[in-house]
């Protein structure tokens, strides 16, 4: 297992998680503070929670990614 975290690379890889993370966390912010459609307390309750579970989902699931992918060069590393 390596001692760093992420290298360069496995950061590189886990840019294509990012980029989609960014853009849920635009939306958050800017239907917190611009609100064109109005508050609902079900609608607008719904509509935030969807977007953070999968904001956060996805933040989890890119952290489980870039993991196994230092682990798999790793042990690449340590075959050859």
């Amino acid at each position: 297992m390596s001692s760093k975290t992420f290298d360069r690379e496995t950061l590189l890889d886990l840019t294509v998680n990012g980029i989609p993370l960014g853009i849920m966390v635009f939306f958050v912010i800017a239907y917190a503070f611009v609100n064109p459609f109005g508050w609902n307390d079900l609608v607008s309750t719904l509509q935030f929670s969807i977007i953070i579970v999968t904001a956060l989902l996805l933040s989890i699931l890119t952290y489980f990614a870039g993991k196994a992918i230092s682990e798999a060069e790793a042990e690449m590393e340590a075959a050859e």
